[in-house]
């Protein structure tokens, strides 16, 4: 009985931390949906949301203006800000675990500067773009620059699981923004959307760009879960793994996929937005231990309320004006940064 009460026992203390992260990320929701240039009364909203509800019928008491407010501009702006806090988080939990790096992120293996090429090809050669071309491209230029990563590390020299691929990450990421640099000074005229685009932000959501996002997003979401375990195994070393019958290479090959198609899947909607990944999983961390399969999920729902927060003060800190996200969540995240490597120093030292 001592290993089921264990087993009870954990579940239970895992149990804790998501209910709390959850109920965060639900406030942040809410209070996203009321903050904006139009008031909008809380109980309005309430009634409005549970009226969308099947089978149930409420009378909001909103005019038709508010509802559209509501629905087209900030319900979508809300969800995609919780997405892509999410996928960001989960990815970078994701690259600590497969690199056993606490200071890797989503931007790691060239997503960013994949994403950011292909966003300023269509800015630059498309200026009739509707909207949608650039998130569209962005999605196939991260794509793009996870691949050629994986590739040259591949060809450089035996999968070791971490410093090969890592180095290929960085020279693909310094050509690309090369690449970048260069259309940015073809089309000089551009550089004012090009710089919106890249400092990140979710202010331009709508239910169109959610539809396309939201399927990688899924399943990046149900491969990094469902490894959470595996990646506890491979914590303890790949000898260890083999000699529980765990294919290392397999399982990395999985999580790096995963990661990089949540990251593109962000990086494609919402622009750069740096540090997500690196301070929500270490925040998880000192919360609720070391273990995968709590950091994980908790990641996904600590990034998605962590964005939410970023993104109000985005739009309100010097309102009527908006502050670009990026920006926002540089401020958090650049002093959190230095914080881990020193502790990661000091550890090494140790």
């Amino acid at each position: 009985m001592r290993p089921l009460d264990a087993q009870a026992r954990a579940a239970r203390l895992r149990a804790v931390p998501l209910g709390i992260t959850a109920a965060v990320l639900a406030a942040t929701l809410l209070i996203g949906l009321l903050v904006g240039a139009a008031d909008l009364p809380v109980g309005g909203v309430l009634k409005a949301l549970l009226d969308r509800v099947p089978f149930v019928r409420v009378d909001s008491g909103l005019s038709a203006i508010e509802e559209n407010v509501l629905f087209q501009l900030r319900v979508p702006r809300v969800l995609m800000a919780a997405l892509v806090g999410g996928m960001l988080a989960m990815a970078g939990a994701g690259y600590q675990g497969v690199f056993r790096n606490p200071l890797a992120d989503p931007y790691l293996l060239g997503a960013a500067a994949g994403a950011g090429v292909g966003a300023t090809l269509v800015i630059v050669l498309v200026p009739g773009d509707p909207g949608y071309g650039v998130p569209l491209a962005a999605f196939v230029g991260a794509v793009f620059g996870v691949f050629l990563a994986y590739v040259l590390g591949s060809t450089a020299g035996q999968w070791n699981g971490a410093a090969t691929l890592v180095l290929a990450g960085v020279a693909v990421s310094s050509f690309l923004a090369a690449v970048q640099t260069f259309l940015q000074q073809v089309k000089a005229e551009e550089l004012q959307r090009i710089f919106s685009w890249i400092l990140g932000g979710v202010g331009s959501a709508d239910w169109h760009q959610l539809a396309l996002v939201a399927p990688y997003a899924l399943v990046s979401t149900v491969v990094l879960l469902t490894h959470g375990r595996l990646l506890d195994v491979l914590s303890v070393g790949d000898d260890e793994a083999a000699s529980l019958g765990l294919s290392a290479s397999r399982v990395r090959l999985a999580v790096l996929f995963a990661a990089s198609l949540a990251t593109a899947s962000a990086v494609a909607v919402s622009g750069l937005i740096g540090f997500v990944g690196i301070v929500v999983p270490h925040a998880v961390r000192r919360l609720a231990g070391g273990s995968y399969r709590i950091v994980l999920p908790l990641s996904l729902l600590g990034g998605a309320a962590f964005l939410e927060l970023a993104d109000l003060v985005a739009r309100t800190v010097i309102s009527p004006g908006e502050l670009p996200l990026g920006v926002v969540t540089a401020f958090v995240g650049g002093p959190f940064f230095v914080a881990v490597l020193r502790a990661s120093r000091r550890q090494v030292e140790a």
